[in-house]
């Protein structure tokens, strides 16, 4: 089998990706070499490749999370051995490749409960809901939750992981069967249909009252309803844009007493201390069946028709990119 490497050339469409072969690298002082068994993909890849969170150089390889195998440690490495399963998440990009050489200290080893596939598609995910659900605000018993789009990847953990805490769940969704796998992860309640009247549905099931927080992944004008769906007091963060950039919000908005957070998973990954803690949660929360649903599988040369489809919201769940594996002998 040949080992590949997707290029983006420049930042633009899909068109920018160039599939090229590759050939590993040897790792250096305090790195592995790590060969992907399975690439995970993220809304964030898009904004990179769009060129919305520009990347140092082109080309450029994007991706930030993937599982594999350990093939080759380098000096100065004693908590990991060649064989190793391990997973990473996180800065900088570059996981869109058979194999990567990486810092020893991002690499996470893997129990035997979590598999490659699992860890690729939950991993970033679950260390967002971590930092989300637990150091963003304190949700937990009795705590009432608004999620966008709760049959996607990262929706399909925190209503996972807010349901873990005791939390009631409010999810919105697109169509009436991503309603239903929604419901299967565990939300309380679903508000159906992309004209829906959310702010009223929101008043509606909690008694006028509204959400102590709304986590916000869509963008565009969904933010200021978010912020009206939330209590007085009470919480919206947005976490992105996947429909478009979000217009200026009023501080009027803010009344009475709401606040607004923007965190970023890829600031907080920065610090390895904060990064390796949210790691070895989302680790426990896998194994206790917290995780992304797989909506599909492409071929790693298939990166530009995963992100066309991941896009255009075709696939309900994450998306993983599965790299030709090196045959035996």
């Amino acid at each position: 089998m040949t080992d590949h490497i997707i290029l983006l050339s420049a930042p633009g469409d899909v068109t920018h990706f160039q599939v090229q072969e590759q050939r590993p690298d040897s790792p250096g002082q305090g790195e592995v070499l790590i060969r992907h068994q399975a690439v995970g993909t993220n809304f964030l890849d898009i904004y990179h490749r769009k060129g919305i969170y520009p990347l140092p150089s082109y080309p450029a390889v994007i991706g930030v999370e993937a599982a594999g195998i350990v093939e080759a440690v380098g000096a100065g490495v004693v908590d990991l051995q060649q064989g190793d399963r391990v997973a990473y998440a996180g800065p900088p990009a570059g996981a869109y490749c058979s194999t990567r050489v990486i810092a020893a200290e991002s690499v996470i080893r893997l129990p035997d409960a979590v598999s490659a596939r699992t860890a690729a598609s939950s991993l970033l995910k679950a260390m967002t809901a971590y930092m989300l659900l637990s150091k963003t605000c304190d949700v937990g018993d009795g705590s009432v939750i608004l999620v966008h789009a709760a049959a996607g990847g990262l929706g399909s953990i925190l209503v996972r992981w807010a349901k873990s805490l005791n939390a009631t769940v409010i999810g919105t969704v697109s169509t009436p069967e991503k309603a239903a796998l929604a419901k299967s992860y565990g939300a309380d309640h679903l508000i159906v249909g992309r004209s829906a009247d959310i702010v009223a549905e929101v008043k509606r099931l909690t008694d006028g009252q509204g959400v102590d927080v709304a986590i916000d992944g869509i963008g565009a004008d969904m933010l200021v309803k978010s912020l009206r769906a939330v209590r007085p007091f009470g919480m919206a963060i947005t976490i992105g844009q996947a429909a478009g950039p979000i217009p200026p919000v009023p501080v009027e908005e803010l009344r009475p007493g709401k606040s607004l957070s923007h965190p970023s998973i890829m600031a907080w990954c920065a610090d390895t201390g904060r990064y390796r803690a949210a790691a070895h949660a989302a680790i426990r929360a896998m194994e206790a069946g917290i995780v992304s649903q797989i909506g599909a599988e492409y071929s790693l040369k298939e990166a530009a028709k995963a992100h066309a489809d991941m896009e255009a919201g075709r696939i309900a769940g994450s998306i993983l990119l599965i790299p030709e594996m090196k045959r035996q002998g």
